[in-house]
């Protein structure tokens, strides 16, 4: 998956240009409801530092990389997944079903997860 120039769906969504249902959000991540979930509950979270995946960063992207993960953390918990467990998934490039070119988690939970997932 090469970047683009072009702002992305998650570009356009911290633009204020594109509405989303909000579950969290602070100064380095924002985190809110996937519009096509595939789970009671799926959430994606997005650094505010464009990042396309993890192929791409760089070891200066090491502390928006942990600060992503704290904040998944944290919108599982608003949204009262902790007691049970959830997945967090990363796709990465075109083979693991990256669709668009910005780092984003995505935050399933709300039933049992099966393996292998995919």
């Amino acid at each position: 998956m090469k970047p683009s120039t072009e702002p992305t769906i998650f570009d356009r969504i911290l633009a204020g240009d594109v509405p989303c249902d909000r579950v969290y959000e602070d100064d380095h991540c924002l985190c809110f409801r996937d519009i096509h979930p595939q789970a009671p509950t799926h959430l994606l979270v997005i650094p505010k530092k464009r990042i396309v995946n993890v192929m791409s960063a760089q070891p200066e992207d090491a502390a928006a990389l942990g600060h992503l993960l704290l904040g998944a953390a944290a919108a599982a918990r608003a949204v009262g997944l902790d007691p049970h467990g959830y997945r967090l998934v990363f796709n990465n490039g075109n083979h693991g079903g990256q669709t668009v070119a910005y780092l984003h988690c995505h935050i399933l939970g709300g039933r049992p997860m099966g393996w292998p997932p995919g």
